[in-house]
């Protein structure tokens, strides 16, 4: 099978069969098309690493694939002249191609699957970085205004950090995401029949959650809505996107980014500001403020725990420092 249309084949493959949005199959497809221009370069080798061909190359053929390409393709990367990549990104490739040699398998091209034993490289664990709840006051702070744009850029961060949502996850809401209901249709442990504002996030895979959305952010979504909107939405086509620009279509990730890029420069924080950091912080004060991990993991769309308990450690890392810092027998 060619290794391009075998390419083809499983991105089509994974568009329909797992619904991953365009961003996710361009990644895919960026990490594929990486993987087979170095593969076309190589000898052909046995499970071995022995020279089997008299130094042919791999070119197309998928069904010559063998576990020592992807052991050297993990090199490769690790080790490149042009400047090594990074655990997480080598990771991050690995597992786009082991995803690949996985359905070649199943789709019998390959007689075994040569990417189930190759492992990545150990990543050094990081710790997400959140600010503080002073800091994003102050963030949120530096968006203040009543023009249409000041209120769209309000509105948006305001949502960013009161539901936790991913940037693309935000400028992919439509209007009709933002909605309110009974306290006891669809959110827990709310029995008192009060009315609740709610958003609609459709995550990865399309896979949908309903986030509570706080009086703030629906204060600022609802002054957006009646105020901004509207003069933006008059500028173009017509679209149920919840957050324009300033034309009128979608707003866009790059868009949203430089709002916050923007809005952290005006708080004049010291720390990096990234549309992950309203995430980050989203999770971290939940935590710290005696919310329950597994609820933190239904809200962030998490489909393991283990992702979310990183976020412990945080928690865990300031209990230490501030235990440290006042109790009088803490100091050495």
């Amino acid at each position: 099978m060619p290794f391009a249309r075998a390419t083809q084949d499983y991105l089509r493959h994974i568009a329909i069969e797992r619904g991953l949005s365009e961003h996710t199959l361009s990644a895919y497809r960026r990490d594929l098309t990486t993987f087979g221009d170095w593969i076309g370069t190589q000898p052909i080798v046995d499970s071995a690493g022995a020279d089997r061909a008299g130094g042919a190359t791999v070119v197309d053929d998928v069904g010559r694939l063998a576990r020592a390409d992807l052991a050297g393709f993990v090199q490769h990367l690790a080790t490149r002249p042009g400047g090594p990549l990074a655990p997480r990104s080598v990771a991050r490739m690995l597992s786009s191609v082991r995803s690949f040699t996985a359905f070649a398998a199943g789709e019998g091209w390959l007689p075994l699957d040569p990417g189930a034993s190759v492992r990545p490289p150990k990543a050094p664990m990081r710790l997400p970085k959140a600010i503080s709840v002073h800091d994003m006051e102050r963030l949120l702070g530096a968006v203040a205004g009543d023009d249409p744009v000041q209120l769209r850029d309000r509105a948006l961060l305001e949502l960013l950090y009161a539901t936790g949502t991913r940037v693309s996850e935000a400028v992919g809401l439509s209007v009709d995401d933002v909605t309110t209901l009974a306290g006891t249709d669809e959110v827990a442990d709310v029995d008192d029949g009060t009315d609740v504002s709610v958003v609609r996030v459709t995550g990865k895979g399309n896979k949908q959650r309903i986030v509570p959305l706080g009086s703030y952010a629906r204060a600022a979504i609802d002054a957006y809505l009646v105020r901004a909107r509207p003069v933006f939405a008059a500028r173009g086509t017509g679209t149920p996107a919840l957050f324009l620009g300033t034309r009128g279509a979608p707003l866009s990730r790059q868009s949203a980014w430089l709002v916050i890029q923007a809005a952290a420069e005006r708080a004049d924080l010291a720390a990096h500001v990234s549309p992950h950091t309203f995430r980050h912080s989203f999770a971290t004060h939940l935590l710290e403020g005696g919310a329950d991990v597994r609820v933190v993991q239904e809200l962030l769309g998490h489909a393991s725990v283990a992702t979310t308990q990183i976020y412990t450690l945080v928690t865990a890392d300031t209990l230490r420092d501030v235990y440290q810092t006042a109790h009088p027998r803490a100091r050495r």
